[in-house]
């Protein structure tokens, strides 16, 4: 065996958890070194090509507070912008993109390529060394050893994959590329639990061949409205979306083909999305629906390739072909690339702990679809979060826990390590019980400050954002000291917009309260005398319309915490007189580090913790 070089962290894989990790460790100044089986599909939008989402949006804003790429690398790459479900509550609002694929892969590549202390290689990682319960480092299938203090390992679906179409099966990553079995079976012998889920992509279309006349189009935000707090402009061109429907038809095809699928034939094992189902799931489950959406979404500005986002499948090529030509713009379509599904390994994550540090095994993290998530945002989130705690616990210094009332990658993270997944995880609002604290507009108040203390956030962008959140404060200082008084102007245009007059002199802030009074309407009748931007008056108007119901939450968080702050000791023994065997496997399993975890854990009734509480005074006073 040839030993080449001793890195401070490897990560193993070049997907979004795994970019996402090795940027982190390398700007908070070690050594890394970061391992693909192919340089040229660094951070592939393997599935569709769109960064964001309900919920997933949030995800990436975090990201971007804490001091990571995927927002900055979206924002150079997107061709479409849109804010969902505004007609909803700001806890809801949610930041969507559409990406070029190869603008993204591009631009990724050069940052990474630019960015300090990162090796990048091509090699394939077969083996993890472990001696003594800690990490030493890799071994590649060219037999090279590479050492390391930490390793990070974010394999996407590559871990024994098996990509399905119709009853036909090769071993695969992803279309085109090796399957990785030799570091499955690695993980295996290294003693962790490990299971096999399913994902899917629809198939792509030859643009030539869609008759975009038979659809809806559907455009983006103007002006585009960026992810990162750092873009000041989104410069890319903009292009339409389409929707368009399966129908009836559509449904009698598939379903007169399910015993060629191998979802319905017995064939895949993997457990799929239940979020996010392929075609004939759809079909199969809501036979009353006689019709099901498609969203065309274009590959990039140079291609003419669109994603038929809804129709995911397996079914074999002549049915593909056959049930797309019966959608409406798509009789004459010729399939570009057909759709599959994948079947991969995945460790149970309730393995790991919230670093992301795998239990017993000092040293190795792992990130992404390998503890049981899906979607690029969700992987991107625990890479940086693993990137950030082998960098940590290198430097002796304490790791970073997001807390649940923090952040949803707090929610993302605790959820995980505490519940499990049986199927692929996707994060939605309704997972976090505190959503109005953790809004898309307030991600940098929430989260720079542990960006700049990791040292992920320069002082440059730290400062900026001082300066904002100063200029957030004495705006709502103002609009709360502000007093303006009746006048006929003011009781007629309060009249105009829907609600009532005032008959006394009022605070700004109360006006604002009101559901039909927005920013605009306050600024008009008592502007502020500095320049306001844009993004501060969206924050000033929900901070005083929600004032209320945020001060509910934080007692809630109040509430919370006191069960966060009662530390379980790493080696307490959950053996006690009272609790069932199926509690104590559970508790055994997860081994919580506080009451509040033990709480969340599926199956942990509350006599068990008022058992486990009673214990753990019994130990203190001891």
């Amino acid at each position: 065996m040839y030993k080449e070089k001793d890195f401070d962290i490897i990560v193993v894989g070049a997907g979004h958890a795994g970019c996402e990790a090795a940027v982190a460790s390398a700007r908070m100044g070690l050594s890394t070194a970061l391992f693909t089986i192919y340089l040229d599909t660094i951070a592939q939008l393997s599935c569709n090509p769109a960064i964001g989402g309900l919920a997933k949006g949030h995800l990436v804003r975090e990201i971007d507070a804490l001091g990571g790429i995927m927002a900055k690398v979206t924002d150079m790459s997107g061709i479409q912008f849109r804010m969902l479900n505004r007609s909803k509550g700001p806890a809801v609002w949610s930041l969507r993109a559409q990406a070029d694929r190869i603008l993204y892969n591009l631009n990724m590549r050069k940052l990474l390529e630019a960015t300090e202390n990162l090796a990048i290689k091509q090699a394939m990682v077969e083996e993890i060394v472990v001696e003594n319960g800690r990490v030493k480092g890799i071994i590649t299938s060219l037999g090279v050893f590479y050492g390391a203090k930490a390793v990070i390992v974010t394999p996407g679906t590559f871990l024994n994959g098996l990509i399905h179409i119709g009853l036909d099966s090769f071993e695969a990553g992803r279309a085109g590329e090796f399957s990785s079995k030799k570091l499955s079976e690695s993980i295996k012998k290294l003693g962790l639990k490990m299971g096999r889920l399913k994902t899917g992509t629809p198939p792509r279309i030859d643009a030539k061949t869609i008759d975009f006349s038979k659809t809806e189009e559907q455009w983006g935000d103007f002006p585009p409205p960026a992810f990162s707090y750092s873009t000041e402009e989104i410069t890319n061109p903009q292009v339409p979306c389409y929707i368009t429907y399966t129908n009836e038809k559509t449904h009698e095809i598939i379903l007169n083909n399910l015993d060629r699928s191998p979802l319905y034939s017995g064939k895949i094992k993997g457990i799929g999305p239940r979020y996010c189902p392929s075609i004939e799931d759809k079909v199969v489950k809501f036979r009353e629906k006689p019709r099901h959406q498609i969203f065309l979404e274009p590959e990039g500005l140079s291609r003419k390739e669109y994603y038929a986002n809804g129709i995911p499948t397996s079914l074999p090529y002549d049915v593909q072909v056959a049930f797309v030509r019966t959608i409406p713009g798509l009789e004459d379509a010729e399939i570009m690339r057909p759709g599959y599904a994948i079947e991969y390994d995945f460790v149970y994550p309730t393995q790991i702990n919230h670093t992301l540090e795998v239990k017993g095994i000092e040293g190795l993290y792992l990130a992404g679809q390998i503890n049981g998530t899906s979607g690029y945002e969700e992987a991107a989130a625990q890479g940086l979060m693993a990137g950030i705690n082998a960098a940590l616990k290198i430097k002796g210094k304490p790791p970073l826990i997001l807390g649940r009332d923090e952040a949803y990658i707090g929610v993302l993270i605790d959820d995980l390590v505490t519940k499990g997944t049986q199927e692929p995880y996707r994060m939605f609002t309704s997972r976090a019980e505190f959503r109005l604290l953790l809004r898309h507009d307030n991600a940098d108040l929430r989260l720079r400050d542990h960006g700049f203390r990791v040292g992920l956030v320069d002082e440059e962008t730290y400062e900026r954002f001082l300066k904002k959140k100063e200029a957030l404060e004495r705006e709502i200082r103002r609009l709360k000291t502000t007093i303006i008084k009746p006048s006929e102007q003011l009781n007629k245009a309060l009249t105009d917009a829907g609600t009532t007059p005032i008959e006394e002199a009022t605070s700004l802030d109360k006006i604002l309260k009101r559901p039909e009074i927005n920013y605009e309407f306050v600024k008009k009748f008592a502007p502020s005398q500095e320049n306001i931007a844009k993004e501060i008056e969206e924050l000033v108007e929900i901070h005083i319309k929600y004032e209320g119901y945020i001060a509910k939450q934080m007692e809630q968080v109040e509430r919370m915490r006191q069960f966060e702050e009662k530390i379980i000791p790493p080696d307490f023994d959950f053996n006690l007189p009272g609790l069932s065997k199926e509690v104590i496997q559970k508790l055994n399993e997860v081994r919580p580090r506080t009451i509040g975890q033990a709480m969340r854990i599926p199956g942990v009734t509350p006599a068990a913790i008022s058992i486990l509480m009673v214990a753990l005074q019994k130990g203190s006073k001891k």
